[in-house]
């Protein structure tokens, strides 16, 4: 199928590139004279239409005017006088219908007027670029060997031929005539064709395929009316009516199914695509309708030439080419808008304008040029200043916008306003711009300073967040570059070919890109657009950085909330002054109270031994009290020892820990093992104050509830880290019975010690199956 769609392309580039050479052979030989003749009654050949600004209304040819000689022979045998029209002539000799003297006028040609311009230069041009497009769309097709790519060639090529061929068939070639009739009818059939198979391969059926068959019927017809027009005794100027007549009926064709192909796709992403080919058809072909054709079926005139309205049907080709190659293409409303704005303000000046025109213009032209300027010059004045004032006054620009904006941002405001968390901002910001702009999904990017992703739709809340999350983030990753450029400032827009990033905020080194997607290459961004979204980025960013720093407040709150009653710095601050106080009242028991208890025990034992001979009875008192006083200072060394254990300060935890079992020992009825071997005596002193009191306190509590038998404390440093395992064969009990009263410290106690140095504590204990606990620190 490609060697084939390669032969017919060549063949009808060659026929194409033969009739061009022909036709623009005629034109460079023969001007266009711009005048249709015919026979009178007496069988002369007689002017009976003119074109404006032709050659033959140039020269001062009239309507009734007698063509005596075409060429050195007689009018009545030259070739196109046949066909209606006075073309291919150098020399021309006539007779004014008003007198009897003979005129000999001599044709000449010249490339550089106006009429060239339109008759030769563009259509050569024209032609070579569309030869230009037709190898660049059939380049970029070879891969995908797309069938629309054809037919748009083969589209490109008949208003090509069309366009050149009309050169020679307005110099009265028949062969030109029927080449040009043949592509002239063709243009909207291919155009029809078209765009049935390109919305095709989009996924989209505009119409049916019925429309095409009638259409080419249509081109048939006129095909074989052309053909057999000799047989048919009517004037010349019917069979061109038929023609022009079936081009309009094409047209209106083409309309009627874009309109309701646009219907159908009114809800889809390729509704902006059937918008684009509605807008530029209208533009293409109502000059050429509205000033050429329907003048002339109606009055047999026309307002202008249908070589300059011509090039406007140039849109067509050139736009769908632009939107079947380009990736990112102009917003047409935007340009439409702002051409309706000021097509809008422009009608009272051009009023305004062409009377001052009649009034200036008087018999004497000698300052007439500079009093038209002066005129001019005020008008334009006046119109500026005032342009302002009405947009101020009247809000005329917003006819220029094909969306308002500013009460699309005020809507935002508000909605952002009443929004509760981050979340729902980001949700109001990416509805806003769906329902605004070509696009159809969002997503919100979290960047790091280096612009690596850090998170993809983190606030959206789907069972397959992590899944679409990754297949996201490898869609994403090409275009890391694009995402880099936009963390220079907040506001800051990359357009992609479906869509667009944009920078939404940034916080503490972190930035937030928006990238906003389309099925379809998606127009680019007009300046309203630009603007509006940059808008929408700056209050989006101060709404992000509140909400973020309330959320960080929210995460302390929720943090301190599940530490407890007092985070874990104030509760390392009260254990540090409650070792403080007890420090203080075990220095004041010993330096006061301990040593009046040991001066009094003395004193007691001194009159022991003096009173040997005093009754029995007073020596038992004394004897009683000396034992007491004993008591009472061993229980007071003991509590001093409670209260700040010196060992501890003088010889390490280790040390301490070893005197503290020795105590447990003598007074309770379990077994303690303890391993302190490779413990770090370098160990931060409030580090090993605290680990004592936790040992002292889980000792306590084994004596007091666990009835254990055998008890097992280790002690280690692995690393960088502290790991107290504590395990004995008591009762156990069950976890949600533990107690937190502030009676007694209990686990309660050993717990907020744990938090005050930043560990983690674990314990494991059912009833009967004893009791484990590990801190690691």
């Amino acid at each position: 199928m490609h060697h084939l769609e390669k032969k017919v392309y060549i063949v009808m580039v060659i026929l194409s590139l033969v009739m061009t050479i022909y036709s623009s052979y005629l034109t460079i030989n023969y001007p266009y004279i711009g005048a249709n003749a015919g026979f009178n009654s007496n069988g002369d050949v007689i002017i009976k239409e003119l074109d404006p600004n032709a050659w033959a209304d140039k020269v001062g040819l009239e309507v009734g005017d007698i063509v005596v000689t075409a060429n050195g022979k007689p009018a009545s045998t030259h070739e196109t006088i046949k066909l209606g029209t006075l073309e291919q002539i150098n020399t021309i000799q006539i007779i004014k219908n008003d007198s009897k003297e003979k005129l000999n006028l001599v044709v000449k040609n010249s490339l550089l007027n106006q009429q060239s311009v339109f008759m030769f230069l563009m259509p050569v041009s024209f032609y070579i670029m569309g030869l230009i497009c037709i190898y660049y769309i059939y380049h970029t097709n070879k891969r995908l060997n797309l069938p629309s790519a054809f037919v748009l060639n083969l589209f490109i090529l008949a208003v090509a031929i069309s366009y050149v061929s009309a050169m020679g068939s307005g110099r009265g070639d028949i062969l030109l005539r029927y080449v040009n009739v043949t592509f002239f009818l063709l243009v909207p059939v291919l155009y029809i064709h078209f765009i049935y198979q390109y919305f095709i391969e989009l996924g989209k059926k505009l119409y049916s395929f019925k429309y095409i068959l009638f259409s080419y019927s249509i081109w048939m017809l006129n095909l074989l009316l052309e053909c057999f027009k000799s047989f048919i005794v009517l004037p010349p100027t019917v069979f061109k009516s038929v023609n022009l007549i079936s081009f309009f009926v094409l047209i209106l064709l083409s309309f009627f199914l874009k309109f309701k192909g646009f219907i159908k796709v009114k809800y889809s992403e390729q509704k902006y695509l059937v918008k684009v080919l509605i807008i530029t058809n209208i533009m293409a072909f109502a000059p050429f309708i509205f000033l050429y054709i329907v003048p002339f079926v109606i009055f047999k005139k026309y307002i202008f030439s249908p070589a300059i309205l011509a090039s406007f049907l140039l849109l067509i080709p050139f736009s769908l080419v632009y939107q079947f190659v380009a990736t990112k293409i102009y917003d047409i409303e935007f340009i439409l808008g702002r051409i309706r704005y000021y097509a809008l303000l422009a009608i009272l000046p051009s009023i305004v304008f062409i009377v001052v025109m009649i009034l200036v213009k008087d018999n004497s032209t000698t300052f007439y040029t500079i009093k038209l300027f002066i005129f001019v010059y005020l008008l334009m004045l006046l119109v500026f200043y005032l342009k302002e004032i009405v947009d101020f006054r009247f809000k005329l620009r917003r006819f220029s916008e094909k969306y308002n904006y500013q009460d699309s941002i005020f809507k935002f405001i508000n909605e952002i306003g009443r929004a509760n968390n981050l979340k729902q901002v980001v949700n109001e910001l990416e509805k806003t711009i769906i329902d605004v702009l070509i696009v159809t999904k969002a997503h919100f990017i979290e960047v790091d300073g280096s612009g690596q992703i850090v998170s993809i739709d983190h606030l959206r809340e789907n069972d397959d967040s992590n899944l679409r999350e990754t297949d996201l983030h490898l869609d994403i990753l090409k275009y890391q570059s694009e995402i880099k450029e936009t963390l220079d400032e907040v506001g800051k827009i990359k357009e992609l070919n479906k869509g667009f990033f944009i920078n939404v905020g940034s916080s503490k080194g972190h930035n937030y890109i928006l990238l906003c997607l389309s099925s379809i290459n998606t127009p680019r961004l007009t300046r309203d657009e630009i603007s509006w979204l940059k808008a929408l980025s700056f209050y989006t960013n101060v709404s992000l950085e509140n909400y973020l720093k309330i959320e960080e407040l929210m995460n302390h709150l929720e943090t301190v909330q599940r530490e407890g009653t007092n985070p874990s710095w104030l509760t390392k601050l009260f254990f540090s002054i409650e070792e403080k106080q007890r420090s203080n009242l075990a220095k004041d028991l010993h330096d006061s109270v301990l040593q009046d208890l040991i001066s009094l025990k003395r004193q007691c034992e001194v009159a022991l031994v003096e009173l040997e001979a005093a009754p029995a009875d007073l020596k038992d008192q004394l004897e009683d009290m000396n034992e007491n006083m004993t008591k009472i200072i061993k229980t007071t060394r003991e509590t001093c020892q409670e209260l700040r254990p010196q060992l501890l300060y003088d010889l390490g935890l280790v040390k301490a820990l070893n005197k503290l079992v020795t105590q447990y020992k003598e007074i309770a009825d379990f077994e303690i093992r303890m391993n302190a071997g490779k413990f770090q005596p370098n160990t931060d002193l409030d580090v090993q104050l605290n680990l004592y009191r936790i040992i002292q306190e889980l000792l306590n509590n084994a004596n007091k509830h666990s009835h254990a038998s055998n008890v097992l404390i280790m002690l280690v440093c692995i690393k960088d880290k502290i790991v107290l395992h504590y395990e004995d064969d008591g009762i156990g009990f069950n976890q949600s019975e533990i107690s937190y009263s502030s009676e007694n410290m209990g686990l309660s106690g050993i717990t907020e010690r744990v938090k005050a140095l930043k560990g983690t504590l674990t314990i494991e204990t059912s009833k009967g199956q004893g009791f484990k606990a590990v801190i690691e620190i």
